[in-house]
């Protein structure tokens, strides 16, 4: 057991995750997933996952950003969390100018209903640099199809629900090397139970008394999954916690 306090001196918050060699993924491409959960285990306050995050998180959330080629929400997320263009800020743009990358990744919508807002600002806001991506399954309505189609890339990933594997080798096969994951529950749910997670990046807020939903819904049936934690950083009272996929769960092992 260690005692772990404040650290002075990280110029920028997203140099340890920077750092991360991601290059080795166990499946198609590396999977991140970015999440902000309370002391209670809440992932959201009246719907809003964006009410529980602080100032720091609110920074780093946007930071993560540079290191995806592309980020996956989940259709609740888009629809609660007004969604528009990834803009990244002016210096975080250039350096992925600078490696040769488009200057903000690409946004990927996943949703089985495509009951979405063709409107909205995720999909035909002038300042989006390309067409959104959204994934979905055969069983989607086909009117709702052409609407997805005549402003986004449509992916077709699953017969009767989308299947997060196919989804993956998809964005894989488009040159999305790496995937940042930032809801829903349920949609992250499904990514760690098919084995796809890698790294999972949780920033605990200190706040308590919001909804009663978890950072993941897990599908019945699914099998428990160990992580390893990699790094904890704070600011204030907000911890940030960075875990990878761990060797696998031995039930009974510890309490």
């Amino acid at each position: 057991m260690e005692f772990l306090g404040p650290i002075e001196g990280l110029a920028d918050p997203l140099t340890p995750y920077a750092s991360v060699d991601r290059s080795r993924p166990v499946g198609a491409c590396w999977v991140m997933a970015n999440m902000v959960g309370g002391l209670d285990g809440s992932a959201a306050i009246g719907g809003r996952v964006s009410a529980l995050s602080t100032a720091p998180d609110a920074e780093l959330f946007i930071a993560m950003r540079t290191l995806a080629d592309v980020v996956l929400v989940g259709a609740e997320t888009i629809r609660r969390e007004g969604y528009g263009p990834l803009t990244l800020p002016a210096r975080r743009a250039e350096s992925r100018v600078a490696q040769g990358r488009p200057a903000a990744p690409r946004l990927a919508v996943v949703s089985r209903s495509l009951n979405l807002d063709w409107s909205s600002r995720a999909f035909v806001d002038p300042a989006l640099e390309g067409r959104a991506v959204v994934i979905t399954c055969e069983a989607a309505d086909d009117e709702r199809l052409r609407q997805a189609r005549a402003v986004a890339e449509v992916i077709v990933a699953g017969d009767e629900r989308v299947e997060p594997a196919l989804a993956l080798r998809e964005l894989a096969d488009r040159g999305h090397g790496v995937v940042l994951s930032e809801g829903g529950p349920t949609w992250l749910g499904e990514l760690v139970a098919g084995g796809h997670l890698d790294e999972l990046c949780l920033t605990i807020s200190p706040l308590m008394g919001g909804d009663l939903l978890p950072i993941s819904v897990t599908p019945p049936g699914a099998s428990l999954v160990q992580l390893s934690l990699r790094h904890v950083l704070q600011a204030g009272d907000t911890l940030f916690l960075r875990y990878e996929r761990g060797e696998p769960h031995e039930p009974g092992a510890g309490h």
